[in-house]
């Protein structure tokens, strides 16, 4: 038995043992006894006192704080826990965009949720059990904790990523467009604005960190709805152009994607042609131009990873981090290298620090050389010399920082994913995992029939 495996049998058996062993001889630290906790959670229990039978009820608002009953886990990834592989379904029409399939499962689970509870109740009594109200259904989604896995998704598939920032872009650059906006478009677009407030200020967190984004975008909100009642108006010419640009002098990062979201809303004929844009056959971009030359490569560096090129990682907070996999559950996580081993094991995610190798090497070489003969001599660069050439044709497939620096913000890379995935209520518990929530106001499967599209603004929280 290894050393690592003995410790953690030791440590299992001394944390049965020990706590037992101090009861038993009645020593300092003892934990036998009823430790009486008074929790303000609004939970009523009747009739008191009771023969057999007992009602417990909460507070609506209990419920629409926490937005969910179940956590879900791994729903994210074709192949994992009986999830088909993608190249099984991915040329079905009605599933094309990607993560579709996935995330019919989550709503799936979230009504699966529901029915548990019915059934528990009317197995404990079957006469006078009554089902889960329809309103408090509807206003609460599907839970998630998600980890560090997918940090690295979203660099492991740059032609994905591109895709679906591309799909914003585009959007956005279509709407930004419009001379004349109509009138119920406009007002589509404020209304939706107006009552997504309320998502705002049901949105809890005991994260520092993120309270403090959720009061400036409340604020900066406020400030743009006030612009927009006493200052704007979306008679003048490309309105919402003029929107975007106030936004971007007067409000924080955070403000203005949530008001590029809202300019949406209105516009289902420039969103839906983007959905069947957002996957990609990335099997179809594999191979390296080896005809290419050095000149060319270092051209497309230059241009392409203008800030990157800057970073000096001879300093150490430059080169703090390093990303592995962990043995026991076979996931991606991150540790210091200067004070944690294991750099030996480390994955390929350092584009930045690799971007920088790359072009040190190439500045060495003459510019005539052909890639396929530079990569004889230096193919431990041949996987970042693949995602150079890619970012020529698709420019949003990089992320343009530096993943293994001490400045390192994980959280902000889930979120990204997340968003399109259309999560709410991120609760970061580190820098590293946060909760979120899904499908909250959604409606319930019989209702499908007659879905609101805007029903993320109509939940009761």
């Amino acid at each position: 038995m290894s050393p690592s495996k003995a410790n953690a049998y030791i440590d299992s058996t001394l944390g049965y043992f020990a706590p037992r062993m101090v009861n038993a001889l009645g020593l300092p630290g003892n934990t036998v006894g009823i430790q009486n906790n008074i929790i303000d959670v609004n939970v009523y229990m009747y009739p008191n006192p009771a023969i057999n039978n007992i009602t417990i009820t909460t507070d609506k608002n209990i419920l629409s704080k926490v937005g969910y009953l179940y956590r879900t886990t791994a729903v994210y990834g074709s192949g994992k826990f009986g999830l088909a592989d993608r190249f099984r379904i991915k040329n079905r029409k009605e599933i094309y965009g990607p993560f579709r399939l996935e995330m019919m499962l989550v709503y799936l689970i979230r009504q699966f949720t529901f029915d548990q509870v019915n059934h528990i109740a009317k197995c404990n009594n079957p006469r006078k059990s009554v089902e889960l109200d329809k309103d408090i259904c509807r206003n609460l989604g599907i839970g998630n904790s998600t980890g560090l896995g997918m940090a690295p998704f979203i660099i492991n598939h740059p032609t994905l990523l591109n895709n679906w920032i591309l799909a914003r872009e585009t959007a956005l650059k279509k709407i930004r467009e419009i001379k004349e906006v109509k009138i119920s478009d406009s007002k589509n677009f404020f209304k939706c604005l107006k009552k997504s407030i309320k998502n705002i200020t049901s949105w809890h967190t005991d994260s520092e960190f993120q309270q403090k984004k959720i009061k400036e975008l409340l604020n900066n909100l406020n400030k743009f709805i006030l612009f927009l009642e006493k200052e704007f108006n979306f008679d003048q010419d490309y309105p919402f152009n003029a929107i975007y640009l106030w936004s971007e002098n007067n409000l924080c990062d955070e403000s203005i994607e949530y008001i590029v979201s809202m300019m949406m809303e209105p516009y289902d004929d420039i969103i839906t042609p983007l959905i069947n844009q957002m996957s990609s056959e990335e099997e179809k971009y594999f191979n390296i131009p080896t005809s290419k030359t050095v000149n060319d490569l270092k051209n497309i560096l230059e241009n392409k990873y203008t800030n990157i090129l800057k970073i000096d990682f001879s300093k150490k907070k430059n080169n703090q981090n390093f990303w592995f996999i962990s043995k026991n559950k076979l996931e991606p996580r991150v540790a210091n290298r200067y004070i944690e081993d294991g750099s030996n094991l480390e994955e390929p995610l350092a584009i930045a620090r690799d971007i920088k190798k790359l072009y040190e090497r190439l500045s060495n070489q003459k510019n005539i050389l052909l890639i396929g003969k530079f990569l004889i001599e230096n193919n431990d660069l041949r996987h970042i010399v693949r995602r150079a050439f890619l970012i020529e044709k698709f420019p949003y497939s990089e992320i343009q920082d530096n993943t293994i620096g001490s400045n390192l913000m994980p959280i902000d890379m889930l979120r990204l994913k997340l968003s399109f995935f259309g999560a709410l209520k991120f609760d970061p518990k580190s820098d590293k995992w946060l909760r979120i929530c899904m499908f909250q106001g959604a409606p319930l499967p019989t209702e499908l029939k007659n879905i609101d599209d805007q029903w993320i603004y109509n939940s009761l929280n």
